[in-house]
């Protein structure tokens, strides 16, 4: 299931968002979107985990949760 990361921190990493869901089960892959100009957050990742259930576990644990100062926002990504 790939799932959209919003309102994240510019200072956020995108090895800090990979550990974050990974204490819910398995992160195939974690992208941050960075500017291309400037090389820096634009404040939302994709974030892909295989198992549907670690999936929606870590939906409903980290929307809204504070990340960095910041209420992030978790949804299932539209493909």
């Amino acid at each position: 299931m790939k799932l959209l990361v919003r309102n994240l921190a510019r200072t956020t990493t995108e090895q800090e968002i990979r550990i974050l869901f990974s204490t819910h089960g398995t992160v195939t892959q974690c992208d941050l979107v960075l500017d291309q100009e400037t090389g820096k957050s634009k404040g939302f990742a994709f974030v892909e985990m295989p198992d549907d259930s670690e999936a929606k576990a870590a939906l409903s644990a980290l929307h809204e949760s504070r990340v960095a100062k910041n209420k992030i926002r978790v949804k299932v990504a539209q493909n």
